[in-house]
């Protein structure tokens, strides 16, 4: 019996939401496997092959992937890319000009190919471009949408509807983190809804999805990250093409897809079992209506315990093709999840403060079958 364990890049603690939310997705994942979950991946340690991982981050590189034992989809519920910028958001836009900054490895090649899947601007890699870049979206656009390439759940953004309020978000701004990981810039958009697409590939079941992400109030008031609803079906994206949706969810699948296989095709040694995709429609500055990808997370992410759900239901019954599965996440200590929900995480966090995350699958829904 192989055993599946989580790899935590920056700090481990056994208590934090992210990493109980993991270890709660790779117990899930062991029992697709057939595998046993032997907690956090200790170097030196000795465990029964084959091994499984579920890192917090994207691998970067061949040789940390090679010292993990680690040739393909069937090693890691994640990816493995070549180079840091390709494992965040930056990729998403070209840069602004032949001039500007670009990191080791850079391709111009992938922005090429997702030109007009994506929202129109640029990515850039220290301060002087970003400014440039800004003010060109600003003359463009109206506004502009600022995004540290790291962020997550939609932290680390800001929008400026002029050039002092640019300057003033760019000075508060890490000029190592701009050049290692790169900045976004890009025209903000209005009344947005958020989709997410996504496949997952686990013990040679193959899932893809579709769905929406909701919006919820964190212990400070902000909105953040709250939950996906997705309708997941058993097989590739042409299976999920074939079902009967909704005009902006197709064209949602469609910009993922086409995304997707740039990615494939642009970036060498490119490996990945999660591939998701937020995609987003919403007015520009005119009224008229945009739709783009704006990133790709190719590690755990938000909606993976009900990805890990919906994997679990399929391997249980050969029969179950289609399948509605949702992750909610509520701040406040008076949350109490619904009956039928499996709690990944409940309790005061250090970082985020009380928090409840839950996972279920909707088993009443019609399309279940």
């Amino acid at each position: 019996m192989g055993q599946v364990v989580t790899i935590t890049h920056d700090g481990y603690d056994a208590r934090a939401h992210e990493c109980v939310t993991r270890a709660a997705v790779a117990r899930v994942l062991a029992g697709v496997l057939g595998y046993r979950f032997a907690g956090e991946y200790l170097p030196g340690r000795r465990y029964d092959p084959p091994l499984y991982y579920v890192p917090s981050d994207t691998l970067i590189g061949r040789a940390q992937a090679d010292a993990l034992s680690i040739r393909g989809t069937g090693d890691l519920f994640g990816a493995v890319v070549a180079h840091p910028y390709v494992a965040t958001k930056s990729i998403t836009h070209g840069v602004i000009d032949g001039a500007a900054a670009r990191p080791a490895g850079w391709t111009p090649h992938f922005a090429a190919a997702v030109d007009g899947c994506v929202l129109r601007g640029y990515t850039a890699f220290c301060h002087a471009d970003a400014h440039r870049a800004g003010q060109r979206v600003l003359d463009e656009h109206g506004t502009v949408r600022v995004k540290r390439a790291t962020g997550i759940g939609g932290r680390g953004q800001f929008v400026a509807d002029d050039a002092a309020a640019l300057g003033a978000v760019l000075a508060e701004l890490d000029a190592d983190e701009i050049a290692a990981c790169g900045l976004v810039l890009e025209e903000n958009l209005a009344n947005v809804e958020t989709y997410s697409v996504g496949r997952i590939e686990v013990a040679g079941l193959v899932a893809t999805y579709c769905g929406t992400q909701r919006l919820t109030a964190n212990n400070h008031g902000a909105d953040v990250y709250g939950g996906s609803e997705l309708l997941v079906v058993r097989g590739e994206f042409e299976a999920l093409s074939a079902l009967d949706l909704a005009p902006p969810l197709r064209a949602a699948i469609a910009a993922a897809l086409r995304y997707d296989r740039a990615a494939d095709t642009h970036f060498d040694g490119f490996i990945a079992s999660r591939r998701n995709y937020d995609v987003v429609r919403g007015l520009d500055r005119t009224g008229l209506e945009r739709l783009g990808v704006l990133e790709q997370s190719w590690r755990i992410g938000g909606a993976s315990p009900a990805e890990a759900l919906a994997l679990e239901a399929f391997a249980r019954d050969a029969r179950l093709c289609v399948i509605r599965a949702r992750t909610v996440e509520l701040y406040g200590a008076d949350v109490k999840a619904p009956p039928g929900a499996t709690v990944v995480f409940q309790g005061d966090d250090a970082r985020v403060g009380h928090l409840t995350k839950y996972a279920m699958i909707d088993t009443d829904d019609a399309d279940a079958r």
